[in-house]
């Protein structure tokens, strides 16, 4: 007998004995803006937060300042916005992020324009829009911020899904890259927030 079927005998019996095994636990609902989510659809999503400790007029001020993102977001090479006033429901900016080469696409430099559709003052952003760079395109992102006053701070939840062709034919790399990005973007508004407090 090998030593994987002595080990799974065991486990086998335990299993039964033991009785039905639960559930996985159910992933939580997506984030939403005044009613609206990500793509559900979507076969690229990435979520997660943090806690800030800095008022959540600040967090929210950090973040909707999007020409300064290139002075706190290293990976930001270039932001602008295509809009004056406050960011809101209708307005639009276009930024940029070098890519490093993947086994399936060249280094290069997405320009990102991104056009808001809801925006709740100090609560909640919900943006989307293409990616499109020299042998890499995301058809459409959807991007979902929700900013929570808590005792000591402020909670920073965020979400975005990917569609297009391309990414979804590597799901696990796209996600990973994703997710990188996101959590680099949540320390960096740490960061930036935190300075001061």
């Amino acid at each position: 007998m090998s030593i994987t079927a002595l080990i799974a005998a065991p486990l086998a019996a335990a299993s039964i004995l033991a009785g039905p095994v639960p559930a996985p636990t159910r992933a939580p609902a997506p984030l939403t803006c005044q009613g609206q989510t990500v793509d559900r659809t979507a076969k690229i999503s990435y979520r997660n937060e943090i806690f800030i400790k800095a008022p959540v007029s600040k967090v929210w001020k950090v973040q909707t300042d999007v020409a300064k993102w290139t002075r706190w977001q290293q990976p930001v090479a270039s932001a602008e916005r295509l809009d004056h006033g406050p960011l809101r429901a209708g307005s639009a900016f276009r930024w940029t992020t070098p890519v490093e080469a993947t086994p399936y696409t060249p280094k290069t430099t997405l320009v990102i324009t991104s056009t808001v559709h809801q925006a709740k003052h100090n609560q909640c952003l919900r943006w989307s829009g293409p990616a499109i760079g020299e042998g890499l395109t995301i058809d459409r992102g959807v991007h979902v911020w929700n900013f929570e006053k808590v005792h000591g701070g402020t909670i920073v939840r965020t979400e975005e899904t990917w569609t297009g062709p391309q990414v979804e034919a590597m799901p696990d790399l796209s996600r990973q890259f994703l997710g990188q990005g996101l959590d680099a973007w949540l320390l960096d508004l740490k960061t930036q927030s935190e300075k001061g407090c």
